[in-house]
């Protein structure tokens, strides 16, 4: 609960922009050039036999450019039987290769995270990441520090109503182990293409479905499936007339190094022309004194 709450409260959660009813797969869509949207994905499971955590990342994503959006993440989480901690920040940005729309629209993505060895959000799954990663206690993993460079392709495409994305993922600690490879891909549809002239909250085209698969690839040295976990992972999101969305995805583990099941639930609220309203408050701000 411990970023899954504050956003709750205070950002009454929208329509989501890169990740679209997917959690882990990233789509093409970028934010809207000025708009700031807030989002809390949270996710919780119980590995193998260790305790049950809920992890959480409380995200700020901010349109900076039509070409170019930029996120920042809070992350932490809850252990049973354990504690709950911060486990460090991320900061992402994702640049449009192509300014028009295409049959496969190419995105390149970069991040910086800087976490510790308890962070539980699991925002991607890469090199040989599995179950056994989220059942240490958390005062020996918080002292593992993870300064990383992640870097992303996102290859995004509409066809008849589908959404259709794919993302090949690299990521490398800045300090030591070697390049770690992963990777993710889903499909989603609104349950109807024609929307209705009136507001409504259970018209069809506001729900959309879909599923999405992840997991790791190994590293440099080991290239490949083993000893890699992967899920296979329904999702289902509903966008409300004022706005709120919410979206929720049960994510199933296929090979013996992934956790069995876990649960992904997310909120998120989309204020437009954030970037306008700050500058008019600032000026405002600043003629007052």
């Amino acid at each position: 609960m411990f970023l899954a709450l504050p956003s709750a409260v205070f950002f009454p959660p929208s329509a989501w922009a890169g990740e679209g009813p997917f959690f882990v797969t990233y789509t093409h869509q970028m934010e809207e050039p000025g708009n700031l949207e807030v989002t809390t994905k949270n996710i919780t499971g119980k590995p193998g036999d260790g305790n049950r955590f809920l992890g959480s990342a409380l995200e700020f994503e901010y349109g900076v450019k039509g070409w170019w959006t930029s996120e920042f993440y809070l992350d932490g989480q809850t252990t049973g039987n354990d504690s709950t901690l911060f486990t460090g920040y991320r900061w992402e940005n994702r640049f449009r290769v192509l300014p028009r729309e295409h049959w496969i629209n190419p995105v390149l993505y970069v991040e910086f995270e800087n976490l510790n060895g308890a962070d539980r959000s699991l925002l991607e799954v890469v090199g040989t990441d599995g179950k056994g990663d989220m059942t240490g206690p958390n005062s020996e993993a918080r002292a593992e520090k993870k300064r990383e460079i992640e870097v992303k392709l996102i290859l995004g495409s509409y066809f008849k109503g589908w959404t259709i994305a794919e993302n090949f993922i690299a990521e490398k600690n800045l300090s030591h182990a070697p390049f770690e490879f992963g990777y993710a891909a889903g499909i989603s549809r609104p349950l109807a293409l024609t929307a209705r002239a009136e507001r409504c909250n259970f018209c069809a085209e506001n729900f959309h479905a879909g599923v999405e698969v992840y997991g790791g690839l190994g590293t440099h040295v080991d290239f490949g499936l083993s000893e890699t976990s992967h899920y296979v992972a329904p999702t289902i999101g509903w966008t409300l007339a004022n706005g709120t969305a919410l979206k929720v995805s049960p994510g199933f583990g296929v090979t013996g190094a992934s956790a069995r099941f876990l649960l992904r639930f997310g909120v998120s609220y989309e204020i437009d022309q954030f970037g306008r309203m700050a500058r008019r408050w600032f000026r405002g701000g600043g003629g007052a004194q």
